[in-house]
């Protein structure tokens, strides 16, 4: 997949295109139901697949105060549309000028000129534009000025769920410490991922060794504190794992907020390696225990509880 990081960056020979607009937060279940209907379009009419998507939540320059944490990174998203069979990705930068262009001045700079648009796909709550002016139908009417034409899409719900997806519910979900529900409606395990940096090694002299993600370099959005079940992703390699969440209450003076995970059967050096954790279910709450025996006793419980749940041998 192509990725370009402005329109000026889209060269002058791109497309035609299909396309379709959106955050694409979470890349989730909905969202590839919309990225299926792209995909089969573009191919019937000989187009290039196309996301227009933004570097952040459009809110957290319109409305800061009302957004809300960020389902993966920017970079994460990218390589899930990828995954999704995209062509191609244009990632707009949002900031104050762009959160001031017109609906018409949007349409003609990015879908026009930049992406060569044939079709483009949306939703019947579509708006774009300063304000959210445009809609659906303005974006007709510009298709007909502009040579491109419409089409609407369906959304997509879960096997089982009479709601529509939407990352809000995912956020919710992830946010409870539900990622089993959350893994439902984004068809995959919700995940971060870091870069492993040295801790204070606590877990090592139990018999425990942790990998500590850096909390500046952490992507994706972390569930609530607690103990999980995992699969730790190294150069593409999984193993299981329990991962510990919160600020390790058993020990005095660890005030940072950790996410850290003991990967089973494992003596490898991770320092500096890039680590992703793909969650797979909620075990139990952070706990303050009275002594090392009792934290020891309940280590053991997580490891044969985790072991289970993963189904290992």
């Amino acid at each position: 997949m192509r990725v370009f990081d402005g329109p000026a960056s889209v060269p002058a020979g791109f497309g035609p295109a299909a396309v379709t607009v959106g955050k694409f937060d979470g890349v989730h279940l909905g969202h590839r139901g919309v990225l299926a209907q792209l995909r089969e379009l573009a191919d019937e009419r000989g187009l290039t697949a196309t996301v227009v998507t933004f570097d952040r939540n459009p809110l957290s320059v319109i409305r800061p105060e009302l957004c809300p944490p960020a389902v993966v990174s920017t970079a994460q998203k990218t390589e899930l549309l990828a995954e999704a069979g995209v062509d191609a990705t244009l990632v707009l930068a949002f900031d104050a000028e762009r959160s001031r262009q017109s609906a018409e001045a949007f349409v003609r700079e990015v879908l026009v000129d930049a992406l060569h648009a044939q079709t483009v796909l949306c939703g019947s709550d579509f708006r774009f534009g300063a304000g959210g002016a445009g809609d659906v139908e303005l974006l007709r009417a510009l298709g007909v000025e502009l040579g491109f034409s419409v089409v609407l899409i369906d959304d997509v719900r879960a096997d089982g769920e009479t709601g529509r997806i939407s990352s809000t519910r995912i956020r919710d979900l992830v946010a409870s410490g539900d990622v089993a529900g959350a893994a439902l409606l984004l068809g995959r395990p919700p995940s971060v991922r870091s870069v492993v940096v040295r801790g204070a090694q606590m877990g090592r002299k139990l018999g425990y060794p942790t990998a500590n993600l850096d909390p500046a370099r952490l992507e994706g959005l972390v569930p609530a504190d607690g103990v999980y079940a995992c699969w730790a992703v190294v150069d593409g390699t999984a193993y299981a794992a329990a991962v510990s969440i919160g600020n390790n209450p058993t020990f005095e003076g660890v005030p940072e907020h950790q996410v850290e995970a003991h990967l089973f059967d494992q003596d490898i050096d991770l320092y500096g390696a890039t680590i992703e954790l793909r969650f797979v279910r909620f075990v139990r709450p952070m706990r303050k225990f009275d002594g090392i025996d009792e934290l020891m006793v309940a280590l053991r419980e997580d490891d044969a509880t985790i072991r289970a749940l993963l189904q290992l041998g």
